[in-house]
C-alpha cells in the first residue's frame, strides 16, 4: 500500500504553543529591553518568550488575551508612532518606546481595555520569571541568569531527597509506650 503525503501544504506546525511567529519575534525584542545582552547573553538568547509561550497555555492562561491584545497593540502603537515595527528599531529608539510603555503614555484605540503600563508591567514580571526560573519551564537556556550570579549548579530537589530510607525504622507503636 502506498501512501502519499501533499508536500505543499499551506498549514505549517509552529513550534510555538500560544503566539504566533509574529508575536514572538516582537516579544523577542522586547524581552531583550528588559534583560539585556551584556557580559553575559540577554534574554532573547535565555529563551525568555519560549517561557512565557509556554507558560500562557497552563499557569499564564488567564494572561492569553491580554498577550494578544497587548502585543498588538504595541505592534499598532509603534507602527503609527515610527512607520516601522518594533524589531526594525535602533536599540536607543526602543528603548524609549518601552519607557513610555511603562509609564503608561500610550493611550487611543488599542489602549482602551488596557493600560500600556500594566502591560509593560506583565512582560517585565514574566521576563523576569523567565530568565531566574529554572530551565525546566523553558527559558533561562543553560542556567544562564546563574552563571551570572556565580550560583552553582543547583541541585535537583524532588524524588533525590527521599533516597534515605531511615524514616522507615520509624514505628509509631515504640512511642506509645514512651520510647
Amino acid at each position: 500500500m502506498l501512501i502519499s503525503f501533499n508536500s505543499s501544504c499551506k498549514n505549517k506546525i509552529s513550534k510555538w504553543r500560544y503566539l504566533n511567529e509574529e508575536e514572538i519575534s516582537l516579544l523577542d525584542s522586547i524581552v531583550e529591553q528588559i534583560i539585556p545582552t551584556d557580559d553575559f547573553p540577554g534574554g532573547k538568547w535565555a529563551n525568555v518568550s519560549n517561557f512565557i509561550d509556554k507558560q500562557l497555555i497552563t499557569y499564564y492562561s488567564k494572561h492569553q488575551l491580554a498577550y494578544r491584545e497587548g502585543l498588538s497593540a504595541f505592534e499598532k502603537t509603534v507602527n503609527q508612532i515610527k512607520g516601522k515595527k518594533f524589531e526594525e528599531l535602533p536599540f536607543a529608539e526602543q528603548t524609549t518606546l518601552l519607557e513610555k510603555m511603562e509609564k503608561g503614555e500610550f493611550s487611543g484605540d488599542y489602549w482602551k481595555d488596557h493600560s500600556s503600563s500594566e502591560f509593560f508591567d506583565l512582560i517585565r514580571q514574566h521576563s523576569l520569571q523567565g530568565f531566574y526560573g529554572s530551565p525546566i519551564h523553558g527559558g533561562n537556556r543553560g542556567y544562564i541568569s546563574y552563571h551570572m550570579l556565580g550560583l552553582d549548579y543547583p541541585k535537583v530537589i524532588g524524588q533525590n531527597r527521599y533516597n534515605d530510607l531511615s524514616w522507615r525504622k520509624y514505628n509509631p507503636k515504640s512511642l506509645e509506650n514512651g520510647k
